[in-house]
């Protein structure tokens, strides 16, 4: 049966056959010379898309598709030519600057550390940006408290961040401010286009006035009792007892926060997004981008069968970003519909930044560019339906989010983080109590990746001991340390084709995929146990051949074991480039005088019989639950927790 169309018809959308335009008739390939030749074999009979007899289809994979697969083929690509490299805007959530971040807050901007080393050492253009969220009324309540300019306030822990992010390795190419001049122009740019476009307009709503002071009281200026639960210190926004969120109005006997004052109810104009027209669209993205996480994607498809509503666009506060709609004098952004442009704006000021101002736009607007964003799971309708609603809004042709990957919770001792009552863990305390490394290596293996996890001391003394210690850095020590003693620290003779090393060697060629095909799929957790697994791999290795005892028997044979050794090593050095960048780098120095090693080198036995090995000193050491509880009570009672705005 012959299925070509001939030169003067085509299959349409429908399978079925149509004439040519005249335009394609007067140029078809019988009347042109052939430049260049396609041959696309199909599975299937064009007219009625059934498969033809013999050709089986291969059924769609139910995992997302990860990084190391290859993309769709361009006809560049076809006819050999390289394909450039990818481009990625890798995405933190940004950290709310009232106070210092703890581990969960962190655990974000350390994921997105991982991934982005990643993708470097792939070989990827990347950006990695984020920022202190600085606006809203919790900062302007706070600086009210203290007598001080909420400014100056940020600058406190933006300052402390900048700090952090520096002792715990996380590369941003952009840790910027929503202060920015670039962010706060850009919002404003921004929301003249979304409301040129009719998805912006204006109302009247029903607000809680303070009469003393003149002033409306948003979220945060309104305390009273739940409707709900009856805690008597609830918040405007929410309830910290049941965790409802509420509306001020929504509160029992209401107070300002300010002066204690009953308000009284007044109107006030503001401006809202018109987030419902834009559901269709919407549902059409995240149905079809196979990306997202089920939680993401069941979460945010529930918010749109439920019905989107408008959402509030300004607030009565005088810390923000001044609103630019027309007779909005006196109104600020609200701070959440702000924040989150912060991705796309922070972008264009690092670009700013390296004197090539529309760069920004290849990373935005190119198809083939991907932005991913680490965030947890509370802020998953902001990056799955409101972000990418705002950005089809601007009719501007934006990259919509790629991947958002949402990260369970991370309770501490079983209870929620707490700054009123010193529950939790935050990061200048914990970096006291232990190296940086320590807490990159507890945080991903512990990253709440499946489901909520609970931070011990216990498990994290576990975690450290048996894992980093015992295992890791055990087999590191042991490797080179025997190099060090029996061979003058000069790699011995090995051989890759003898029976009793290949297993071992199997597993070692297979590190390498594994941890790629983890990493593609945004399994941060279960990519560091693969490393870690390796190594496990390796002390067995080293338990079932004894070098040590062999030694003194036979030379050559304990060499071979040590020598096949030391090319793990060398892997893992290779692999926890992502994750323990100081360790990484001790190991690749120790083994080949490098800083870093090629990671497409991972898996492969890279260190040369003969090779001089440099001494290394034991990368870790063992920790105690009892010293490090008694260790951080030591460090409050040094500096006391400030009290919740």
């Amino acid at each position: 049966m012959n299925y070509c169309p001939g030169p003067n018809h085509r299959y349409g959308c429908d399978g079925k056959l149509e004439p040519l335009p005249r335009r394609a008739r007067l140029r078809n390939a019988c009347q042109c010379p052939i430049k260049q030749l396609f041959i696309v074999i199909r599975s299937s009979d064009p007219t009625n898309n059934t498969p033809f007899s013999g050709i089986s289809t291969v059924s769609k994979s139910r995992f997302r598709k990860p990084l190391s697969q290859p993309r769709p083929q361009n006809a560049n690509s076809i006819l050999g030519k390289v394909e450039k490299l990818g481009r990625w805007v890798v995405c933190a959530g940004w950290p709310y600057v009232n106070d210092r971040p703890h581990l969960g807050t962190f655990t974000q901007l350390l994921s997105a550390d991982v991934y982005a080393r990643y993708l470097r050492l792939k070989g990827e253009d990347v950006v990695m940006v984020s920022g202190s969220d600085e606006h809203g009324t919790p900062i302007e309540v706070e600086a009210i408290k203290l007598g001080i300019p909420p400014r100056k306030l940020t600058n406190k822990y933006h300052k402390l961040i900048v700090q952090l992010l520096k002792t715990f390795q996380i590369d941003f190419d952009n840790y910027t401010r929503t202060e920015s001049r670039v962010h706060k122009q850009f919002v404003r740019d921004f929301y003249l286009k979304v409301e040129n476009n009719g998805f912006v307009y204006s109302q009247k709503i029903t607000q809680l006035f303070c009469l003393n002071d003149k002033r409306f009281l948003p979220d945060r200026f309104v305390e009273g009792e739940c409707p709900y639960c009856h805690n008597p210190n609830a918040r405007g926004d929410q309830c910290d007892n049941c965790g409802r969120v509420l509306d001020p109005k929504d509160l029992i006997n209401p107070r300002c926060t300010l002066d204690h004052s009953t308000p009284i109810q007044k109107e006030s104009e503001h401006w809202f997004f018109d987030l419902p027209k834009l559901s269709e669209p919407l549902r059409k993205y995240i149905e079809t981008n196979p990306n997202f996480p089920e939680n993401a994607r069941n979460f945010s498809l529930g918010w749109i069968r439920d019905g989107l509503k408008p959402r509030s666009l300004t607030r009565d506060n005088a810390w923000g970003i001044p609103a630019p709609f027309k007779g909005a004098k006196g109104k600020t952004i609200y701070v959440w519909m702000e924040a989150v442009l912060g991705y796309v704006s922070a972008t264009k000021e690092w670009a700013e930044r390296k004197k090539q101002p529309s760069l920004w736009e290849k990373y935005w607007f190119d198809p083939q560019s991907r932005n991913v964003h680490f965030i947890g799971k509370d802020n998953i309708p902001f990056h799955v339906v409101i972000f990418p609603g705002l950005l089809l809004a601007t009719r501007e042709n934006y990259d919509l989010p790629w991947e958002v990957c949402s990260s369970e919770y991370i309770q501490i001792e079983g209870q929620k983080f707490s700054r009123s009552r010193k529950i939790g863990v935050w990061m200048d305390e914990a970096v006291e109590l232990e190296g940086p490394e320590y807490w990159r290596y507890a945080l991903i293996s512990l990253r709440p990746e499946q489901k909520d996890t609970n931070f011990t001391w216990e498990e994290f003394e576990r975690k450290i001991n048996t894992e980093l210690n015992d295992v890791l850095g055990n087999f590191v020590h042991r490797t080179i340390s025997f190099i060090q003693t029996y061979y003058k620290g000069k790699v011995p003779k090995y051989f890759t084709t003898k029976e009793q090393h290949a297993k071992i060697l199997s597993s070692l060629s297979n590190s390498l995929p594994n941890v790629d095909d983890r990493l593609g799929h945004f399994r941060l957790k279960d990519a560091l146990e693969q490393v870690v697994e390796l190594a496990r791999e390796g002390n067995r290795y080293l338990n079932e051949h004894e070098p040590w005892r062999l030694y003194k028997t036979d030379t050559q044979a304990a060499g071979e074991t040590l020598g096949v050794s030391i090319q793990i090593v060398a892997t893992l050095g290779i692999l926890l480039q992502p994750f323990l960048p100081s360790t990484s780098k001790k190991i690749c120095l120790s083994l080949m005088g490098k800083v870093s090693l090629p990671w497409k080198s991972a898996g492969h036995t890279i260190v040369k019989p003969g090779a001089r090995i440099r001494p290394l000193q034991p990368l870790f050491h063992k920790v105690n639950a009892k010293k490090l509880r008694a260790g951080l009570e030591e460090i409050r009672s040094r500096a006391p927790i400030e009290a919740e705005a």
